[in-house]
């Protein structure tokens, strides 16, 4: 946990020097990505350096409170108690802000929402979570962006990418990724039989342009006619762009706008994002041996909730969490259920953690 404030604040003081730096200040692009990045990570760094100046007057205090001048002795140890009462509070405060990892400050991530097993079901599915998410971001106050969307002829979607912004939304909707299961009677049901449906949901950090270092010779780039459901041409231009990254194999295509350089650009932010995801999954895998995840594996085909509509219940699998207001949480309500996951990580850690030393 210290290193991982540390390494942070020494983040942030690094940006902090950039933004006086004439090189970046003569580049718009990069001035803006470190101004986001630094303004992400300043409430977690501050509260750090108000939790080490705490630290070292606590030094100070119990030094002064050993010396042979009985006055000053006396003062230091009349301020002990409060200097550690303030310490433990910014401790506590540094916990919550670091529930769900060390990503959880990120204000911008891509979320992408595939169909699962069930068909037409399954893609009708993946676009009731898509509209979820949507009504849910802008009761957040949230930015939410179409990335890329393949749909189906009956509307749903086999895939969508989709790209959020704002404070805290990462910290949030990362709790969305793994496998989504629904139950319910199909439209097309003629018996009223109960289906059972599935979607995946990842959600990936979107780390700035200072953060991944991705030059062109290291994709290559494929253009192609965009196309609609059932395989249909949608335009008779080559606007779709695909990048194949070559290290690590990824590849992402875009086909949502029609115009090539806005859908290479969407490309290469997804790009960047599952390059950035897969950096943090290596090193994560390196210590995985000293740390857990609290909530769950992370596994995006991992069953991660249940979406009951005849009973009106969802499900969270991870804390056995469950509230019969479905109809509520579908239409964009979920904040109940997210608040139960963070509660839920906020004991763990705590409990992990404990009280500081004196």
């Amino acid at each position: 946990m210290r290193d991982m404030l540390e390494g942070k604040l020494k983040r942030f003081e690094t940006l902090e020097k950039q933004l006086s730096d004439p090189t970046v200040l003569s580049d718009s692009n990069r001035m803006a990505a470190v101004a986001r990045e630094h303004g992400s990570l300043g409430r977690l760094a501050k509260k750090y350096k108000t939790f080490k100046q705490l630290s070292d007057e606590i030094s100070e205090a119990k030094e002064l409170a050993d010396s042979e001048d009985e006055d000053m002795s006396e003062l230091a140890l009349a301020e002990l108690p409060d200097l550690k009462k303030k310490r433990e509070k910014v401790w506590r405060e540094l916990l919550d802000m670091t529930i769900g990892g060390e990503e959880a400050n990120r204000s911008r991530c891509v979320m992408e929402i595939r169909a699962g097993t069930g068909g037409d079901e399954a893609a009708l599915f993946a676009g009731n979570l898509y509209q979820m998410y949507k009504k849910h971001a802008e009761t957040k106050g949230w930015k939410v962006e179409v990335m890329d969307v393949s749909e189906t002829e009956l509307g749903g979607f086999k895939e969508i990418i989709l790209a959020f912004e704002g404070e805290g939304v990462y910290r949030e909707l990362q709790y969305e990724s793994g496998g989504h299961r629904v139950q319910r009677v199909p439209e097309t049901e003629t018996k009223g039989r109960v289906h059972t449906s599935a979607a995946t949901v990842a959600v990936l950090p979107e780390p700035e342009d200072v953060e991944v270092d991705l030059k062109p010779d290291d994709y290559r780039k494929d253009t192609c006619r965009a196309s609609g459901p059932g395989g249909q041409k949608v335009n008779k231009t080559d606007s779709a762009v695909r990048l194949t990254h070559y290290e690590t194999g990824i590849v992402v295509t875009i086909q949502d706008e029609k115009s090539q350089h806005k859908n290479y650009a969407k490309a290469l932010r997804v790009l960047k994002s599952r390059l950035y995801e897969h950096k943090l999954r290596e090193e994560n895998e390196k210590r995985s041996s000293e740390r857990k995840s609290l909530v769950g594996s992370g596994d995006r085909s991992q069953r991660i909730r249940t979406y009951n509509f005849p009973e009106n219940r969802v499900t969270d699998h991870r804390i056995n969490f469950t509230l019969y207001k479905l109809d509520q949480v579908i239409a964009g309500a979920m904040q109940p259920v997210t608040d139960a996951l963070i509660d839920h990580d906020r004991q763990a850690l705590r409990d992990s953690m404990g009280d500081l030393e004196d």
